[in-house]
């Protein structure tokens, strides 16, 4: 599965990392390619093309604040969720992106 994901908290400072880390591990760990885009106290970085928007087969949004560029992923297969859970829970939320790919939601 080909993965793109934002992750941005309010601060913008470590948790946005926090997350992007943990995602990225998880996704390594289930055999998945993902590409993280951060938006924070530095701005957006790593961000996501619209080439890699094309390729992918999800987007994950773990956001707890507004993002930029939000329209992007209009009409994409999007699952929200939130910093916590991408820290603390990357490998659920994963194996739920499976199964929602699977059935096809």
């Amino acid at each position: 599965m080909k993965i793109v994901a934002v992750t941005a908290c309010p601060t913008g400072v470590a948790h946005t990392y926090m997350a992007k880390a943990a995602l990225e591990k998880g996704a390594k760990k289930r055999g998945h390619e993902i590409k993280v885009e951060t938006q924070g106290a530095m701005g957006i970085e790593n961000e996501i093309t619209e080439k890699d928007l094309d390729e992918c087969d999800l987007v994950i949004l773990a956001i707890e604040t507004a993002i930029n560029k939000m329209e992007r992923f209009k009409g994409r297969k999007v699952m929200k969720i939130t910093i916590a859970q991408a820290i603390g829970k990357s490998d659920e939320v994963l194996a739920k992106a499976e199964t929602a790919l699977k059935s096809d939601i």
